[in-house]
Formats: structure tokens, sequence, C-alpha cells
């Protein structure tokens, strides 16, 4: 898969079918669009191409808006060329881009940028200035433009339509397996492993501290059975997010303690991989107190895992 900055590089390109969009996470949802449009490319032998924007739309539009995503590009990336897309095309977003009419939008960019023979994108698609442009509008343009218009009804589950605001909303509320069921997978968290304070050693549970990852959708405080991945390595394990305060107030630490194995982490980027919430955070009376408690939740951890082994979390994985 390749990633272009620039509409100049699309030029040439077999029958290209086009997405767009921000694709945080690229959940069932975006998958659903992806499918349609990538077996269209196999039919016709053409280009996948999604086209997505960076900074974010909001960045530039609503800078005081605080913005927590599902991925982090290199995740997305991933992910995009997962799902069989050939080209990402990441525009940069500006004040002069978002002020195109929805007419040069559709001209300049789908026509003569990305030379469109079709178009998928969902149902309540907007775009150009304002977000006046509408899905009705591309349909009607689109013959006189050279491209075929596809508009693709949401994936919905429990009556409701799968889209990353709904996911961000079930993470924080510590619901980590409705999420995955939506995302497609387990939602996962990538740090570096830093030096920590060695209480979990000293509780006789050795941790990996891994530092928060910025700009990213947090669970919240509590413990959760996990999985901790370092390229093709993966080990169960019982992850800490919070405070720590049986020790009195601290800043927001991420500590996993692994079930098996003693690998040397420092250093080394890994990721969490969540799966199930198993208590929120709290104060004990004793540091004693807590290593019990730390202690159930590892025997439980492995529990789920057990159950979950050769399944659901392997597959969530992969």
């Amino acid at each position: 898969m390749r990633v272009l900055q620039r509409l100049q590089d699309c030029a040439g390109l077999p029958f290209p079918v086009v997405t767009i969009g921000n694709f945080d996470g690229v959940h069932a949802g975006h998958r659903a669009v992806l499918h349609l449009a990538c077996g269209r490319v196999r039919a016709q032998c053409g280009t996948a191409i999604v086209l997505t924007f960076e900074p974010h739309p909001l960045r530039v539009l609503a800078p005081g808006v605080e913005l927590k995503f599902l991925s982090d590009p290199e995740e997305k990336l991933a992910l995009l060329e997962e799902a069989g897309v050939d080209i990402v095309v990441r525009l940069p977003f500006t004040h002069a881009f978002a002020a195109q009419t929805p007419e040069e939008f559709m001209a300049q960019v789908l026509r003569d940028g990305l030379g469109t023979r079709e178009l998928y994108v969902g149902e309540n698609f907007r775009f150009g200035k304002e977000r006046h442009g509408t899905i009705q509008m591309l349909m009607e343009a689109g013959p006189r433009l050279g491209f075929a218009v596809h508009a693709i009804s949401p994936v919905v589950v429990d009556g409701t339509p799968v889209s990353s605001t709904r996911i961000r909303d079930l993470l924080q509320a510590g619901a980590m397996e409705e999420a995955a069921l939506l995302l497609g997978r387990a939602y996962q968290l990538k740090g570096t492993v830093v030096r920590g304070s060695r209480r979990g050693g000293d509780l006789g549970f050795p941790t990996a501290n891994v530092l928060p990852p910025e700009g990213r959708v947090l669970p919240p405080d509590g413990v959760y059975v996990t999985c901790l991945r370092m390229g093709t390595q993966l080990w169960g394990a019982v992850t800490y997010i919070g405070t720590r305060p049986t020790f009195g107030t601290g800043s927001r630490i991420i500590e996993t303690y692994l079930l098996e194995g003693d690998p040397d982490l420092y250093g080394c980027e890994v990721g969490i991989v969540f799966h199930e919430r198993l208590r929120g955070d709290q104060a004990f009376e004793s540091a004693d107190a807590l290593a019990r408690q730390i202690a159930a939740d590892v025997d439980r951890a492995r529990e789920i895992l057990r159950r979950l082994s050769g399944t659901t979390a392997r597959s969530m994985l992969s």
C-alpha cells in the first residue's frame, strides 16, 4: 500500500474506486464500506483509494475541541492495508481546503485529482464548505462528472449504527467487550515500556510500566484482562490504569503484569490489547490487602484468558 500526499501523484491510476473519511479505528462500519469498494476494484482490476486528511478537520475548524482517537496513524494505515486498500491519499486539511464549495470538491478533487470512477461513502456523508454537500448532490453530479456514486447504509448493532463516537463512549465506560464487537477486534494501546517505582515487584507482581499514549482514548481507571504484544510475541496479562490511591496521590499510569514469561521489555514499544474489565480502581487499607486483591485479579484473568484461548482472544488480535 502506498501513502500519497498530493493529488498530482494520483494521475493515471487504473479504474480508481474511492472512499472518503477519517477512518478512526477502522471499525466494522468502515470495513463494510471498504469491503464493497475493494470487491469492485478486484472485479475491475482497478485501484482502491482511501481519501483522508491530516490533521483531523476538527483540529482546524474547532481547535478548542479535545480529540481522542481509537487508533494511531501507523495502526490505521496497517488496518487499511489489511482491508485491501491500495493507496491512501492523505491531503493537508487547511482553511482554504475547507472553503471549497461542494461543486469545487467534486470537480477538482474527485474528478480531476483522483480520476474517480466509482465512489463509496456512507449515506450520511457531508462535504464541502460548511458541510453543505450531500449524498444527493453527489448522486446527481456523479454521472455528469464521470463517476458512479454508491451510498452505503450504516452497519447497525443492537439497533444503533456503528460509529467511532459510539465506540469511544463504550471504551470510556470500560465496556471493552462491547467496544470490541463494534471495532471487530479488541482495543489496543501502544506505548514504550519505562522504568517505574517497582512497587509491583515489592508486592510480588512485577509490572511493565507503559507511558500513556497521547491523544488516544483511555479506558477508565481500573484493572483489565489483557494481552501484551511485542512484534509477533504475545503474553497473557493483567493491566492496571490509575493513580495508585493506596500509596497516596500520583500521576495516572499504565502498568501490566505478565501471567507468564519474564522478557526484558525496557525501552521496547508494546501493544496492550484489552479484553475485559475486572474492577475499578480503589484504595486498600494496606499493601498486603492490595497484594491479596491482585492475586485474586490474576486468578480471574487466567480463567478468562483460558476461556478465550484459541477463539476470541487470538482472533481479535489478528
